[in-house]
């Protein structure tokens, strides 16, 4: 019996079972056994530049040897955070070259600063009012306190107590977002915070012209558009950012997970001149009384420029949007299968399969069940709330991406045909 407490999983069902990880190479992940799988979501959408890339191991290995890690805190810096910020900044989809760039562990750490910052910024300008922070339905923004607190998945708000207040969740459509608006008062809002294409809320494309409407809102009423790149950003939409394929400047934009490929733990938000200027343009003014304590961490940092090393040296940022066409083309054939309500592709090398409503009330935990049965094929895929989603990493090739497909068809082929016969009352 474990003791490892898994996150976002029921205990009680996994206690007695676990899939156990021992390897991986390339886009393939290694059980305990010895067999291989297809790793089908990049581990959490995160491992884009493959397993086993032994530059940044050694990346890693080099920079613990002459600091393995120290604090960013006051005027203290090192030399991999200086140059990782610095990378950062001039790829950056505002003000590139200018804008400034907050360390921290992961996206989670990262949503926390970003809601921090913007309703610090409009403090600091002296409109106390704006604190309100509106977000897009199914959007996932980590399980940190604002992350939580401004979920767009309703089971994510669920279960928790009172969270932090002064929060609106807007639907997914642009006379929606303008009632929210509207209903708050746009001058009490501080921010909006948006994936691009929404990930463990189920892979939610954007409606045309949603992402550039909402952006023109925010600019109309001085609100701060906070762009989450946790899981879009590096490559995954076919850009650094992601945003960038939309033709939108933010105020703020959150990254982690591919910044390092996953092989160490780092986020960090970009930050535009002028919403860091409260905190970067008078000494004794203003300190920002906010900061993880890895923040720089230079060891992650070093392992975040090789990275930034292998995209740029293989091409590899433009391949989210070079793979996408044939990902959608792979996984379409599945729209016809019984077992198949949807199927989200067409933007990034991402994509979610989602069951029909028959299929959700009668097998139980489905799409954990169509996960298991991916996997029983070879075929890593990640479960979410009304199927599974995909997000190979960008290194992934023709061949894999028609695995994938099989592996789902076999997980769905898998799951009961019909849907059980209730027993008649006293059988």
């Amino acid at each position: 019996m474990t003791t490892l407490w898994h996150p976002f999983s029921d205990m009680a069902a996994v206690r007695e079972h676990e899939f156990v990880v021992d390897r991986a190479e390339g886009v393939w992940v290694y059980d305990e056994a010895g067999r291989r799988y297809l790793d089908g979501c990049a581990s959490l959408w995160y491992a884009n530049v493959g397993h086993g890339r032994s530059e940044i191991v050694e990346a890693a290995m080099k920079q613990m040897g002459r600091l393995e890690a120290y604090s960013c805190f006051a005027d203290i810096a090192n030399r991999p955070a200086l140059e990782l910020a610095d990378r950062l900044s001039a790829l950056a989809p505002m003000s590139p070259g200018q804008t400034k760039v907050f360390f921290g562990s992961g996206g989670a750490d990262a949503i926390d600063t970003a809601v921090k910052l913007a309703r610090g910024y409009w403090q600091a300008r002296g409109e106390h009012q704006r604190v309100h922070v509106v977000s897009r339905e199914t959007g996932y923004h980590g399980t940190h306190g604002y992350g939580t607190s401004i979920v767009g998945i309703p089971a994510n708000r669920e279960g928790w107590g009172v969270l932090a207040g002064e929060n609106t969740v807007a639907p997914q459509d642009l006379e929606g977002v303008e009632k929210v608006f509207a209903d708050v008062g746009p001058e009490r809002i501080a921010a909006f915070v948006m994936e691009p294409v929404t990930g463990a809320g189920g892979v939610h494309i954007p409606p045309p012209g949603y992402v550039e409407g909402v952006a023109e809102l925010c600019r109309r009423h001085g609100v701060l558009l906070v762009i989450d790149a946790v899981i879009c950003g590096f490559g995954r939409l076919g850009t650094w950012f992601g945003i960038e394929r939309f033709g939108v400047e933010p105020d703020l934009v959150t990254f982690a997970k591919g910044v390092t490929s996953g092989y160490l733990p780092l986020g960090g938000v970009l930050v535009s001149p002028e919403v860091a200027a409260p905190w970067w343009t008078t000494p004794g003014e203003r300190t920002l009384r906010h900061g993880p304590t890895y923040a720089g961490h230079p060891t992650c940092c070093a392992a975040g420029l090789a990275t930034l090393d292998v995209y740029e040296r293989e091409d590899l940022i433009p391949r989210g949007q070079q793979l996408e066409g044939a990902l959608e083309a792979a996984l379409a054939p599945l729209r016809d299968h019984p077992h198949v309500a949807q199927v989200r592709a067409g933007l990034g090398l991402l994509a979610a399969v989602e069951l029909t409503p028959e299929v959700l009330s009668s097998v139980p935990d489905a799409p954990n069940a169509l996960l298991r049965g991916a996997r029983e094929a070879g075929v890593l895929v990640r479960g979410l709330g009304k199927g599974v989603a995909v997000s190979p990493p960008l290194t992934v090739g023709d061949d894999e991406i028609r695995l994938l497909a099989e592996g789902i068809r076999a997980g769905l082929d898998a799951l009961p045909a019909e849907p059980p016969v209730p027993s008649a009352p006293g059988a």
